[in-house]
């Protein structure tokens, strides 16, 4: 009988997102892939690296429930459906359950990647406290650390930045401005922005004469060290199981 491993001790979810996006359970794994997005770029790089499993963070067809009713007709969703298909690909979304760790998964391995383990709040997790540094160094640390070749920002390069508020994906500008609010940090970091909302908040503040800057690394650029987690994962829980981590890398280009 296969052994059964949890990712999460809170598993099995009743409702989650965390399903299979293609494929089937019941296929002999050759390989696993680890990746933020199940894009075509990384399935061929699976069929090149003779991996028929895929752990996706994010949906692979375009909307948060995977739904395809509205994609039949689609040319590029029939492409990639089939390309999956053709090769036997199984992908499963891997969301819910990795940000149900303690510590979150996500946020472990990104907070591991900047180097800010020793400045971590061991009570919050997403409050650091690192030594005071300028917000022109502390870009460059993150872009340096993250390999990012670009973000925006909104601050005063010049302030001194010591307690950081990291709150990498999509939290939403509520969650992001009622954190503000309760932590008080001198900058927050966030993975995506609603523009009309948190980085408006931050433009306020500073108006008013508050300290406070403004981080956005992007959403993949802020979850991809999730999945670098689940290579390790599978490394450490499956011994012997052929694993790879394909970033997905950002989908847009800068000029």
């Amino acid at each position: 009988m296969a052994k059964k491993i949890l990712i999460s001790p809170n598993a099995p979810f009743a409702s989650t997102v965390d399903t299979l996006k293609a494929g089937n359970r019941n296929i002999q794994v050759s390989g696993i892939v680890t990746t933020m997005f199940a894009t075509i770029d990384v399935i061929k790089k699976a069929i090149a690296a003779e991996a028929n499993f895929i752990i996706a963070h994010e949906p692979t067809f375009y909307n948060h429930q995977d739904q395809t009713d509205w994609l039949q007709q689609d040319d590029v969703y029939s492409y990639k459906a089939d390309l999956l298909q053709k090769h036997n690909i199984s992908v499963w979304r891997n969301h819910d359950y990795i940000h149900s760790l303690v510590p979150d998964g996500v946020q472990s391995e990104l907070v591991n990647q900047l180097a800010w383990k020793d400045f971590q709040d061991k009570e919050k997790q997403n409050r650091i406290i690192i030594p005071a540094t300028s917000l022109r160094s502390l870009i460059q640390h993150i872009k340096d650390k993250l390999k990012i070749y670009t973000l925006r920002y909104r601050g005063d390069l010049d302030q001194s930045c010591k307690k950081i508020l990291l709150m990498p994906g999509a939290a939403g500008g509520r969650r992001q401005i009622e954190a503000i609010g309760k932590e008080q940090p001198d900058v927050i970091i966030v993975g995506e922005i609603q523009e009309w909302e948190t980085p408006e908040y931050v433009r306020d503040a500073g108006s008013k004469g508050k300290k406070l800057s403004l981080i956005i690394l992007g959403h993949i650029d802020s979850e991809e060290p999730g999945s670098a987690f689940m290579e390790k994962w599978i490394k450490q829980n499956v011994p012997g199981m052929t694993v790879h981590h394909f970033p997905a890398g950002n989908p847009l280009s800068f000029i």
